[in-house]
This record gives structure tokens, C-alpha cells and sequence, in this order.
């Protein structure tokens, strides 16, 4: 492992699979890390307790959680929603489902934009995935190109010609190289939450894209899932 710490990286660190890999794989090259996490009153908002723990395991001291106004989504994955989380659907990139948050990796990158600029870090990363994924439009390459060409016109780092880097490790892996990722790099699984609708208790329900993802992934890799689900 990379041991040189004068380099500063910005993480998105949601609480999920993809993106405490991410964060591993950028601890890795020997960035110091600071993390970012998003409460938006999503319903699986135990993912935010969940990042807590992988900033803890990965040794990121800086770590803060960020609060979104929930009433500016209109989504199934927000907290209130009347709208019923997709299950058991046969996951496409042509169909883009109700549990889209409006914007969000714009919202979220812009944050980490703001940040990264602020504290001198040359790079963010995010854990987007545009292989296995349930079709979002802002997990897309030609979405982070634009948004670095737009971070490059738009901040004083930009216009010195230094802007940070839009890193996406993850963006053409399937869910099982991502695992077999993580688990080379000592990643504990069991610290991560992917399910978009767990009981009270944070077990995960198994039918969401997320989890059937998760499934799948683990599965693959042929790495036993430490995932929690709910007993049918």
C-alpha cells in the first residue's frame, strides 16, 4: 500500500457497497482522505450509520454528514414518498426507475467540489457503477466528463489549471470484480448497507435492485454475502 499522505482526496461515502469500495481503493494509492456523506431523509437511512463505520474502519478522521432538505426530492427512495419501492423488476439501463433521486450526483458532487477546492485535495472519488447498476443517468461516464469539464470553467483551481480530478474506479467493474476489489483490500462487507427498503431493524429485504445487485455480485465472486436479509 502507497504510504505517501501528502496527496488529499474528497470520498463519497454513502454507506454502500460501491462506495466504501471506492473509498478503500482510494485509501490505497495513499490519499488522505476526507469523506462526505449525505442525509437527504432517504428510507434506508441506516447507510448513513453505516458510512460512519467504514469511515471508522478506513481511518478517516474527517468525516462529515451533510443535511439536504428531503422536500426538494420527489422520489421512492425518500422517507414519505407514497410511491412503493420497485421489487423483484428485471433491472435494465433503458428503464430508469421510481427510486431516481432528482439531480443527486450533481447535488452531491458539488458539495465535494466545494470541499475539495476549499481544503487543497486534488481529486474526489465516487463510487458510481455504469455496468451493474439499476440505470441512473448521473452513474454515466459522459455525466462525470461533463461535470469535470464544468468544474474546469467554473472554480479559481479550474482556472489555474489545476481543477480536482472526477475519480470513478468502479465505473465499467461488474459487482463481482468490485467485491473481489474490496475483499483484496481488507474491506469489511458487513459494515456496508445496500438495501433501498430494511425493516426497522436494518435487515435488508432482498428484492430491491440493490440488494438483488448485491446478491448477484456476491454470488459471482463467489465471496459468502454478510449481508442481513429479512427471513421470508
Amino acid at each position: 500500500m502507497c504510504t505517501d499522505m501528502s496527496k488529499k482526496a474528497v470520498v463519497l461515502l454513502s454507506g454502500g457497497l460501491d462506495s466504501a469500495t471506492s473509498a478503500a481503493a482510494a485509501a490505497d494509492k495513499g490519499f488522505e482522505l476526507s469523506a462526505l456523506t449525505f442525509d437527504y431523509g432517504q428510507r434506508h437511512s441506516v447507510e448513513i450509520l453505516a458510512a460512519k463505520k467504514i469511515a471508522a474502519f478506513l481511518g478517516i478522521r474527517n468525516h462529515i454528514i451533510i443535511n439536504i432538505p428531503s422536500e426538494i426530492f420527489k422520489t421512492a427512495l425518500v422517507g414519505g414518498s407514497q410511491a412503493q419501492i420497485p421489487k423483484n423488476r428485471v433491472i435494465t439501463p433503458d428503464e430508469i426507475p421510481d427510486t431516481y433521486v432528482p439531480a443527486r450526483n450533481i447535488i452531491f458532487l458539488s458539495y465535494a467540489l466545494a470541499y475539495a477546492e476549499s481544503i487543497g485535495a486534488e481529486t474526489i472519488f465516487i463510487g458510481a457503477n455504469a455496468l451493474d447498476y439499476s440505470g441512473y443517468p448521473d452513474c454515466r461516464p459522459e455525466f462525470f466528463e461533463a461535470f469535470a469539464a464544468m468544474a474546469a470553467k467554473g472554480t479559481k483551481a479550474g482556472i489555474e489549471g489545476h481543477p480536482p480530478r472526477i475519480e470513478t474506479p468502479l465505473i465499467s467493474m461488474t459487482k463481482a470484480a468490485i467485491i473481489s476489489l474490496g475483499s483484496a483490500l481488507g474491506l469489511d462487507y458487513s459494515l456496508t448497507h445496500s438495501c433501498y427498503d430494511p425493516d426497522e431493524s436494518g435487515a435488508a429485504c432482498g428484492t430491491c435492485d440493490s440488494c438483488m445487485l448485491r446478491k448477484k455480485g456476491f454470488a459471482e465472486a463467489m465471496i459468502p454475502d454478510p449481508t442481513r436479509y429479512i427471513k421470508e
